[in-house]
């Protein structure tokens, strides 16, 4: 479906966000596979996160949705059956990077498909490692991608580093290393989202870590428990960056998750003299509290490439802010965007280009040329593409005129609730 977008003049007000979807999906595969009940409450129910369930429901584990909250029955490490038909995720690249790792540690065969544009998207990152822990684990083309054809075989621990820094292929590691016998480890280059590893130490595991570094200590049973999944940072940042473009804009965003290793988003606004205060900050397994954001003038900045895996999922609306931010902009390690559901390096260019922005990239680096300025009204195309389309929808939000943005659909791969909440603080 295709929708017009007219421009605004600012945002205003309290709001509450649905789940974190790493943290939905996470408390998804964690309970799935622990004995007895664990609970998540505000519970992400979007498409990608409802392929997990799926998934699970699939291999036998009893899963209860009711309104924000989730419960699932979990019967152990080893309590999932063999499901009836191959499992279909989707658009989940997370459930088909992570899922694999559990997978490789059970009795029964399977095969996991997705949709055209996951059947796209690169798994020798998982599939090496597995490999190396005894897996046997393969691309069904034998092409690096799904569908992925899985035959539990039983793992062996691993010391594992990286070649990029990846929360998805960590997890997938860690989660095959609890059905190994020994410790398995896995060193990055830089430090990634960290979800899994506190989920798996609340609920039993005996996990280890440092800067750059997560172990994880298998045969060891865990335990369903009790958890609150905080508001998506990911999505608070649409918000956040309408703010910061629109004049007069004041707004509340309430419970947002503020785990250090998704908050360089807003390290990288501050730096740029974004105004936004941080109160009621609650302890937790994953900390969260209240996020204040009012309209702020912005200078340009340079994000490093060592940066890059604290916020990856908001370089598309990085971009759009750097645009009104007057000077040059630079976004360093950029590959890992062009691997995503679709190219975001491309679809963020183009789309800004039609808008009236100075915007290129190289190989490692997106260079934006900003001022502060109206965006041109344009039309638009979200590439299939749940964030590239979000960030597209702000800047036009801000533009000089009424601009339209196709196939807008995407968007419940992540966050079907965003143009409701949007409509809300604009009436405020």
């Amino acid at each position: 479906m295709n929708k017009v977008i007219k421009p605004i003049e600012r945002l205003r007000g309290e709001i509450d966000l649905p789940g974190d979807k790493s943290i939905s999906h996470r408390v998804v595969f964690i309970g799935g596979v622990s004995k007895g009940k664990t609970t998540g409450k505000n519970f992400l129910n979007a498409e990608d996160c409802m392929r997990t369930v799926s998934a699970f429901r699939s291999m036998g584990t009893d899963i209860e949705l009711k309104g924000k909250n989730i419960a699932i029955t979990g019967k152990g490490l080893n309590g999932l059956r063999k499901p009836d038909t191959e499992l279909y995720l989707g658009n989940s690249g997370t459930t088909m990077r992570i899922l694999p790792g559990i997978l490789a540690g059970q009795d029964f065969n399977v095969t996991l498909t997705g949709d055209e544009s996951l059947s796209k998207r690169p798994m020798e990152r998982i599939i090496e490692p597995l490999k190396k822990m005894g897996a046997d684990i393969n691309s069904k083309n034998n092409d690096g991608f799904p569908p992925l054809v899985i035959k539990g075989s039983g793992v062996r621990p691993v010391k594992y580093s990286t070649k990029v820094a990846s929360a998805q292929v960590k997890s997938s590691i860690l989660f095959a290393g609890l059905y190994a016998d020994g410790v398995t480890s896995v060193t990055e280059p830089f430090r990634s989202r960290d979800h899994t590893e506190r989920m798996l130490d609340f609920c039993g595991a005996k996990i280890s870590r440092s800067a750059l570094t997560a172990s994880v200590e298998g045969k060891h049973e865990l335990s369903g428990k009790e958890i609150f999944i905080p508001g998506d940072i990911s999505s608070a940042a649409f918000f956040i960056a309408a703010c910061c473009l629109l004049e007069g804009s004041d707004a509340t965003i309430r419970n947002i998750g503020l785990n250090a290793t998704r908050t360089g988003f807003l390290n990288v606004l501050k730096r740029m003299g974004a105004d936004i205060s941080i109160k009621n900050k609650k302890d937790a397994v994953e900390p969260y509290g209240d996020i204040r954001i009012k309209h702020a003038r912005l200078k340009p900045t340079v994000v490093k490439e060592n940066e890059i895996p604290l916020l990856i999922d908001e370089v598309p609306i990085l971009a759009v802010i750097a645009s009104s931010a007057e000077g040059k902009s630079v976004i360093e390690g950029i590959s890992e965007l062009r691997l995503k559901e679709t190219d975001r390096v491309l679809s963020m260019t183009e789309n800004l280009k039609r808008m009236g922005v100075d915007i290129g990239s190289d190989k490692k680096k997106i260079f934006i040329r900003g001022k502060k300025h109206r965006f041109k009204k344009a039309d638009l195309k979200s590439f299939g593409d749940h964030r590239t389309a979000m960030a597209m929808y702000v800047a036009a939000l801000a533009s000089d005129g009424t601009s339209t943005i196709d196939d807008i659909d995407c968007v419940n791969t992540s966050f079907p609730q965003f143009f409701d909440i949007l409509s809300y603080l604009a009436s405020q």
